[in-house]
């Protein structure tokens, strides 16, 4: 006959089987849970959008890129057909989808002001991206004194984005920043041309009297440029609110454009050339796995 010490060990032995057990069945419930693929959040950013609106001035509109003193869409950075600029809709869409989910809302001389109307029309197509470059015109004026206040631009800016969200509350925005207008002047002023096209009143802040080097134009030029630099302040901060915004981290505003890139009827709005490197500059931000910092 088997003794106590037998007994004990043979339960302990019975009840540690029965544990063993149960903690194989539930590591294996575990392990079918583990195996289970767990559902991840859509990205924010989308780095291939389907559709691409544009939104803007005149550089988007592609003025005196073609002809002068003309509107030529076709080589616009940012909806452009033109094989040579490739632009953003091209690289994104392919040549033939750009005709048909790409539009151009810029108007030549827009201002911030005028962004909320053009937003509003941009929504109406429903896009995946909406491209925004303005803030030239608000600098470009004919005194310092007439160019737009900053409060002034951050509240048109933030209109903006509510008309875009009302109407289109999932479509992504690429925000540009406004292009260094005293390194334009610095690189244009070189050119005769440009220096007498410039006389008939071409953002008369910072290009009149191009070859005026006196205090007195020094800092109108410093003015102008410190108010760009308070514009981009603008874009990114409000762009920054947004989830579904990306603003371009200064990237056009510290490109140095030449003068091969430059409107050879004006030496300030680029060139065909000049749009296909603002639309390098875009494709690359917006397909980028990070936003610009």
């Amino acid at each position: 006959m088997p003794g106590p010490g037998h007994r004990s060990r043979a339960g302990v032995a019975a009840v540690t089987a029965g544990l063993l057990a149960v903690s194989g069945a539930l590591a294996g419930c575990s392990g079918d849970r583990r195996a289970e693929p767990s559902p991840r959040p859509t990205p924010v950013w989308n780095r291939s959008p389907a559709s691409v609106a544009a939104v803007g001035d005149s550089i988007t509109r592609g003025f005196d890129a073609c002809v002068v003193l003309a509107d030529c869409p076709q080589v616009s950075w940012s909806t452009g057909t033109d094989s040579e600029v490739r632009s953003l809709a091209f690289r994104l869409l392919g040549a033939p989808a750009t005709k048909n989910r790409s539009w151009n809302h810029a108007q030549t001389g827009a201002k911030m002001s005028d962004l909320p109307g053009q937003m509003a029309q941009a929504a109406q197509r429903e896009p995946e991206l909406v491209t925004v470059m303005v803030g030239a015109n608000d600098a470009c004026q004919d005194t310092a004194r007439q160019m737009t206040p900053v409060d002034d631009f951050r509240a048109s800016f933030e209109a903006s984005m509510r008309q875009l969200r009302a109407g289109a509350p999932k479509a992504q925005v690429y925000v540009s920043s406004v292009p260094d207008l005293k390194r334009l002047w610095s690189t244009g002023r070189g050119n005769p041309l440009g220096r007498q096209i410039w006389k008939l009143g071409i953002c008369a802040t910072m290009l009149r009297d191009s070859q005026d080097m006196s205090e007195r134009a020094k800092k109108r030029r410093d003015t102008v440029y410190e108010r760009v630099v308070a514009y981009n302040g603008v874009l990114r901060d409000v762009c920054a609110k947004d989830r579904r915004c990306r603003y371009d981290g200064g990237a056009v505003f510290d490109y140095r454009f030449t003068g091969e890139q430059l409107s050879h009827w004006d030496w300030f709005h680029p060139s065909k050339n000049g749009q296909g490197r603002l639309a390098e500059i875009a494709y690359r931000n917006v397909t980028s796995a990070k936003p610009p910092v």
